[in-house]
């Protein structure tokens, strides 16, 4: 019998660890989240308390890693507007059983990375972070150069590198932090001295 989409997820994820009737559970519950296309805090709430009850469930990559998230969402007790637009967007790739896409790692050929990525430095620049990362949440990130001398925040032409986490689609256009990366395309094709680099190999860069 042809394997079905949802059996090739259950393979890749670990059927001997996971019920393929929770995965159908919980891409069900991100179906139903995302149907008016938008999310709520409660929503989000909602969510955190199934993957807590589930966190046999969680210690798979990418499962993991939405656990991790919304639990750092919820962490001081708002969900803004950007971390609902990010979640909301990652609960459509997973409804549609997007979990290869999920996990993708970014290359160069899919994104509009500095190709080669230049060599990093932190004393005098300003990073900003967009998409989401595994190493942490994007405040854990932006202390990581922090504390190596570097500026952050938002997306102006002043930043000088755009670090892009490692969770990220081919569809990177159709995304929540889509138009942040054309917008610092567009600067970088205009002179401006911004770099676009992966999550992986900004890590490279951080101190063991």
């Amino acid at each position: 019998m042809a394997e079905t989409a949802g059996d090739d997820f259950y393979n890749r994820v670990g059927g001997d660890r996971i019920g393929s009737r929770q995965i159908d559970e919980l891409i069900g519950i991100a179906r139903g989240l995302v149907a008016d296309n938008q999310i709520s805090q409660a929503e989000v709430e909602f969510l955190q308390k199934w993957l807590a009850a589930n966190l046999h469930i969680s210690d798979q990559p990418v499962v993991r890693v939405l656990y991790k998230r919304v639990t750092e969402m919820l962490s001081d007790g708002i969900v803004d507007d950007s971390e609902k637009a990010e979640l909301l967007d990652t609960l459509n790739r997973f409804s549609n059983r997007d979990i290869g896409g999920l996990g993708e790692i970014l290359k160069s050929t899919s994104l509009p990375l500095n190709d080669p990525e230049p060599p990093l430095t932190f004393a005098g620049q300003r990073y900003c972070f967009t998409g989401t990362f595994n190493f942490g949440c994007r405040k854990e990130c932006e202390q990581a150069v922090q504390t190596l001398g570097a500026e952050v925040g938002s997306l102006t032409q002043k930043t000088t590198v755009l670090v892009i986490g490692i969770y990220a689609t081919d569809s990177w256009k159709h995304s929540s932090f889509g138009n942040k990366i054309m917008k610092a395309c567009e600067w970088r094709d205009d002179g401006l001295p911004i770099c676009l680099v992966s999550e992986t190999h900004w890590k490279g860069y951080l101190p063991r």
